[in-house]
């Protein structure tokens, strides 16, 4: 499972180049990570309500070509691994020729927003276990 979605280049995501800073990669990361839950049929915030987080423990950027101010783009985003306690979701930035600008991936646990203990979404949420575990097979 691959979800898709749609980024408008905004100017203050530029820098003096009129390139999109790299930083801001990694928030269409997010972007795309939200949407793939979402398409899912869950919501972040429901887990948050919970006083459940899921932080980003690791991530990986690779830069193939710059995208400018004034080109669409869109992030790909997919679970490229989960074990009932850490996911890495994989992601592609296209560019508005659909050619691949940058890729990376992020790596995630949750854990309780109070003292940050780790948690098994297994567990804690088996609905989401169950569907991530759906969208690696649908993936195969």
């Amino acid at each position: 499972m691959i979800v898709k979605t749609p980024i408008k280049v905004r100017y203050q995501e530029t820098d003096q180049m009129g390139v999109v800073y790299h930083a801001n990669y990694l928030i269409w990361f997010e972007i795309g990570r939200t949407a793939f839950i979402e398409e899912l049929g869950f919501q972040y915030n429901d887990m948050e309500k919970e006083g459940i987080v899921s932080p980003v423990v690791h991530a990986d950027m690779s830069f193939k070509h710059p995208i400018r101010y004034g080109q669409d783009a869109f992030v790909e985003t997919w679970i490229q691994s989960y074990n009932g306690i850490r996911t890495v979701y994989g992601y592609n930035i296209l560019d508005d020729q659909g050619e691949v600008a940058v890729s990376g991936q992020t790596e995630h646990v949750i854990v309780k927003k109070d003292n940050f203990r780790p948690l098994s979404l297994k567990k804690k949420f088996p609905h989401w276990h169950h569907a991530y575990q759906q969208a690696l097979e649908d993936q195969d």
